[in-house]
């Protein structure tokens, strides 16, 4: 869509990006309403894949120990992780009546970007410290590959403003804290039961 527009008439579109740019091109009005139902229609699909994803990780992190049990509870009936489910949609739902959708889209950058550089980095070092492991699918060029990987990552990352840099740290330090605590003590890796 930025490349529909000259510089100026960028305040124009911040409100609407996609229906200004469908405007300027002509649609019209029932195209136009077709594609922002189909965009938002995308949006909320992606919005509940990661929410039934993040109570997944609660559920998997209880389970290993990670996280209280309470997290990996399952519903008698429909055999979901109900108390994650409800957790998570507290815990995103809340903030986002609250906050901007900027910083939370800044935040789920930062963490994405900062998630395939750590992915990028492990394949590198599981190379050459674990040459002989199955593996279903291996990446081509390494150490090239994730090296780039890294670059773009971290590069995209960098972009970012210095209050989400901020709120990422201290996120990464809750987290962190949460580890040293609680987790590392409890896991089931910790206790030479890993899986």
């Amino acid at each position: 869509m930025t490349g529909l527009f000259t510089s100026p008439s960028f305040s124009d579109a911040a409100a609407a990006p996609v229906a200004y740019a469908l405007q300027v091109l002509g649609a019209s009005r029932w195209t136009r309403s077709v594609i922002i139902v189909g965009a938002l229609t995308g949006m909320i699909s992606s919005l509940l894949v990661f929410q039934y994803g993040q109570a997944r990780i609660w559920y998997a992190m209880s389970r290993d120990g990670l996280f209280p049990k309470m997290f990996c509870a399952v519903h008698k009936k429909f055999k979901t992780p109900h108390i994650s489910t409800w957790i998570a949609g507290f815990v995103v739902g809340i903030p986002a009546g609250i906050f901007a959708i900027s910083d939370a889209a800044d935040l789920s950058n930062i963490g994405t970007l900062f998630a395939f550089v750590l992915v990028s980095l492990g394949v590198i070092i599981l190379r050459r410290t674990q040459p002989d492991r199955p593996r279903v699918f291996r990446v081509p060029f390494v150490p090239w590959f994730p090296l780039i990987s890294i670059l773009l990552c971290g590069g995209l990352m960098t972009g970012l403003t210095v209050i989400t840099w901020v709120r990422f740290i201290i996120w990464l330090a809750i987290g962190l804290f949460i580890y040293l605590v609680y987790s590392r003590h409890r896991s089931e890796f910790a206790k030479g039961g890993g899986r």
